[in-house]
């Protein structure tokens, strides 16, 4: 079986897996070991005089949602998390796969205004205040933060074991955070969200390092399927020798 080995939020990365295709699922040992954490701030969402508000994480729908009764209009990035939102009863609308995406497209669909974007402690895009440079006014609220963890046991044990690993990582911070911990790499297979959570990682002399083709899980899994089976197949034709 080939070792993946799976780093992020242990919700999300269940759901991860649960997606992969049943017969694919059967040749992978799945080892999770969240890098991160998230945990809630509790604090009440401010939407006094707010339009519309802008969801860029599952995360952030999750504690909005919690936190206000209001269902407004909700901006998001990716499908999954137009899907959540829109399940939590929000006026969802995906408007691209990346922060950059979803800025130019509300600066072009100029929506009504004044927007929010209820985040993580921990993001990137700068939304906020591009929007408000383009002429769209916007806050920012954090309603929870990314704790980074240590490596499980399980997760250290298979790193040192020196076998072939799959890893796919999802953030910029959680690639720097897998990068300082994980030691040797090269027997490590790892597979990039996107070029930015790929830059913390070319430092590792890993054996393989690939960047999503699209920034989205999707994409993800189909680069995770792609080197389980080309791991198979070797394994397969050393057996065979």
């Amino acid at each position: 079986m080939v070792p993946l080995l799976m780093t992020r939020p242990l919700a999300a990365a269940e759901r991860f897996v649960a997606g992969l295709p049943e017969a694919a699922r059967a040749g992978l040992k799945v080892v999770y070991a969240p890098l991160m954490e998230i945990q809630a701030a509790q604090a009440p969402v401010r939407l006094e005089g707010v339009k519309g508000v802008i969801f860029t994480s599952a995360n952030g729908v999750e504690a909005a949602s919690r936190e206000t009764a209001a269902r407004l209009p909700a901006y998001c990035v990716g499908e999954r998390t137009a899907q959540a939102a829109a399940e939590s009863g929000w006026t969802a609308s995906c408007l691209g796969r990346c922060a950059g995406e979803l800025v130019a497209a509300l600066l072009s669909r100029r929506p009504e205004a004044p927007l929010l974007h209820l985040r993580g402690a921990h993001a990137r895009g700068g939304i906020a205040g591009r929007l408000t440079d383009g002429g769209i006014p916007c806050r920012e609220q954090i309603l929870y933060d990314q704790v980074l963890l240590p490596l499980t046991s399980e997760a250290r044990a298979l790193l040192a074991a020196q076998t072939d690993v799959i890893v796919p990582l999802f953030s910029p911070r959680t690639a720097h955070h897998f990068a300082d911990l994980c030691g040797e790499a090269a027997h490590l297979h790892l597979i990039a969200l996107s070029p930015a959570v790929a830059e913390p990682l070319k430092g590792l002399n890993c054996k393989t390092l690939r960047v999503s083709k699209s920034p989205d899980a999707a994409a993800v899994a189909a680069a995770v399927l792609d080197a389980a089976a080309q791991l198979s197949q070797l394994e397969g034709e050393r057996r065979a020798e």
